[in-house]
């Protein structure tokens, strides 16, 4: 959601109408977001019924809590954090979240491969641009993001999709900054040989 909305309120005189009765106003926070809340909410849950269960959730949550909300991020920063949560704890119920996803702090580990990361960065985005280049072909991207780990897709989704900075994908996640960027190196990897698998480089 911009700091400026459609009618030009910005976010803390938003809230304020809310929270003073005007709760149709909600609409304007939903209609900023829903496009990233659906994004975290496809990318992490399987089940169409369910996401739509999550989805509702999350509005609700965040529309119960609003009040307590601070401002120290923009208002989609934290209703994306929201949903990112509501997915994470479906996963643990369901124990479907994968091995090798946790909250360490991997800064160092992280800061190691910079230049690695830059390189395999490189790489991916240019098996990817040239799979996107293909219309027939945009399926075979999302189908192999699809075999990543849902935070590992979350992850590439928010940074090369929704365009999110490691900053602000670190307050959605609530992971470090170290980390998201270890997590991101790993989940490009695995994109670049989950394309690889299927095609050889020529063909992309």
């Amino acid at each position: 959601m911009n700091q400026k909305s459609g009618n030009h309120l910005d976010e803390k005189q938003l809230v304020e109408k809310i929270l003073h009765g005007q709760t149709h106003a909600f609409d304007i926070i939903i209609k900023g977001t829903q496009g990233l809340v659906t994004q975290i909410v496809c990318r992490m849950i399987a089940n169409v019924e369910d996401r739509k269960d999550i989805a509702q959730d999350v509005y609700m949550g965040a529309f119960g809590k609003l009040g307590s909300f601070r401002f120290q991020s923009k208002i989609s920063t934290w209703i994306a954090q929201i949903a990112y949560n509501k997915c994470l704890s479906y996963l643990e119920k369901k124990k479907l979240v994968l091995p090798g996803i946790s909250n360490l702090d991997e800064e160092g580990y992280a800061e190691g491969l910079e230049k690695l990361q830059e390189k395999s960065t490189d790489l991916t985005s240019t098996l990817t641009e040239n799979v996107l280049f293909k219309k027939e072909s945009v399926s075979i991207l999302n189908a192999a993001i699809d075999q990543l780990s849902p935070v590992y897709r979350t992850l590439i989704v928010l940074y090369h999709q929704e365009e999110r900075s490691y900053e602000e994908i670190a307050q959605i996640t609530e992971l470090p900054v170290g980390t998201v960027k270890s997590y991101l190196f790993r989940a490009r990897k695995a994109l670049k040989d989950n394309l690889l698998s299927k095609f050889k480089r020529e063909e992309l």
